[in-house]
């Protein structure tokens, strides 16, 4: 198959190259979603994906052109992200041996992470290109959610016989997972059947903002927006359908904003009360009632246990790559680290944790304050659905931890997040411009017809 995923990552430069650059995004999301990340082209001890070899390009086409960077204006989530680049980066290469094998490690970890960021960052520079890269995305994710219902349905899964050419397995390890209700766990291209739920919901508030559009488009965000559920929905997973329940929430509450403060503040009370009325952790209640489909959520509650019972191991500096060894609770001999947060402790220590908070808090402080100044309903919406994919990837960290495309695809959307907080800057401006010039063009026409009555005078 490294035959194959050459010649899809070529396609994929060829299209990043000559599309213009919000479909060019698009393009290299398409590779993301629809070509497994775990075929790869390998070169002496180095794997390279698909997705790695087209963001590269598109990132080298963005920096290359003196006009997009121009517009690049430095931000402080920017700063917040490359600080935890650092963090990831430099904690690993020190932790991990020898360091020749962590360089390579974290030279793929940058082309999946910083190297999407900046990519997003760079190409959306305006309303315009966030909507255009919009409405491809969801004709792309449309499709792959009819491949997730055709799994879930007929439990034929066409992807999972390519696992046996993952370089880092053995030829006869392959996996499937069982079942729920009658109906497969839909999988896709991607790793699990969670991370294949989840890349709906991500994109899902974005769908959903598309109802502002006039024409078609306003009116095809509804059928689109529930092709995007379906394929949420035939991963039969917890995760994602808690994570559905959290983003509708989010979008649902946008028609009664006035509310938030109120709705937050409930919530807050709510979790008080809960806690206390059952005598045990807020998160082993909310972990009760999230497990969806009867699964296992007991072991990611168990987890955060032995993270807080152990944190004098991994505080400084995590594992350094090692097992933490929290599997032997479960009768296991490795550790399941589905938690984005704590295994952010177990790579990178405390430090880890506190970097991806800041990268969060820089994200949501931004969005908010871009949603208070912007006076456009349709820019609005768009803050108010970014927001909510966050809120819907924090509830999605507390099942599963992100490997895969997923990371890439998440760094996307951060970098979305970036480019739009100068988007409402953007509109104004544009419109002052457009008042300026029709002053002018007033002041002139008032001088030629002064000019000319008083020429008429003359005669």
């Amino acid at each position: 198959m490294q035959g194959t995923t050459l010649a899809v990552g070529i396609l994929g430069c060829v299209l990043v190259l000559l599309l213009r650059l919000p479909y060019a995004l698009a393009a290299y999301v398409t590779i993301l979603v629809w070509y497994p990340n775990y075929l790869r082209v390998s070169i002496g001890t180095i794997d390279i994906s698909a997705g790695r070899i087209v963001v590269t390009v598109l990132l080298l086409r963005c920096l290359c052109d003196k006009q997009i960077c121009g517009k690049f204006s430095w931000s402080r989530l920017d700063t917040l992200v490359a600080l935890s680049m650092v963090v990831y980066v430099g904690v690993y290469c020190i932790t991990h041996h020898p360091l020749l094998d962590a360089v390579e490690n974290r030279s793929g970890f940058l082309m999946d992470t910083w190297f999407s960021y900046l990519a997003a960052r760079l190409i959306l520079t305006n309303k315009w290109t966030l909507i255009s890269f919009t409405k491809t995305a969801a004709i792309i994710l449309t499709s792959l959610a009819i491949l997730g219902v055709i799994e879930s349905v007929t439990f034929w899964q066409p992807f999972l016989p390519l696992r046996r050419f993952r370089p880092w397995t053995t030829p006869a390890e392959t996996y499937n997972v069982p079942g729920r209700w009658g109906f497969g766990r839909a999988n896709g291209p991607f790793g699990h059947s969670i991370l294949f739920g989840g890349c709906f919901v991500m994109f899902l508030p974005l769908i959903w903002a598309l109802r502002h559009q006039r024409g078609h488009w306003g009116k095809l965000a509804y059928p689109l927006s529930a092709m995007a559920i379906l394929g949420a929905i035939s991963s039969m997973s917890s995760g994602p359908w808690g994570m559905l329940l959290v983003v509708v929430f989010c979008l649902f509450l946008e028609k009664y904003r006035r509310w938030t403060k109120v709705v937050l503040a409930c919530l807050v009370v709510l979790c008080i009360f809960a806690e206390v009325g059952s005598n045990r952790p807020l998160y082993h209640v909310i972990f009760s009632y999230l497990n969806l489909t009867k699964g296992d959520w007991w072991q990611r509650a168990k987890l955060i246990d032995l993270a807080v019972e152990r944190i004098d191991e991994w505080w400084l500096a995590g594992y350094g790559g090692n097992d933490p060894g929290w599997g032997r609770a479960f009768g296991k001999n490795q550790t399941d680290g589905n938690n984005e947060f704590l295994m952010a402790g177990v790579n990178y220590g405390m430090l880890g944790i506190v970097a991806l908070c800041a990268v969060l808090v820089a994200a949501f402080r931004g969005l908010v304050r871009a949603f208070r100044e912007t006076t456009d309903e349709e820019l609005g919406s768009l803050y108010w659905a970014m927001g909510s994919t966050l809120v819907g990837v924090i509830a999605l960290w507390q099942g599963v931890s992100f490997f895969g495309q997923m990371p890439a695809l998440f760094y996307s959307v951060l970098g979305m997040i970036g480019a739009s907080f100068r988007l409402g800057e953007c509109g104004r401006l544009s419109c002052r411009s457009v008042l300026q010039n029709s002053n002018s063009n007033l002041a002139l026409s008032w001088h030629i017809a002064n000019s000319r009555s008083h020429r008429q005078s003359g005669k």
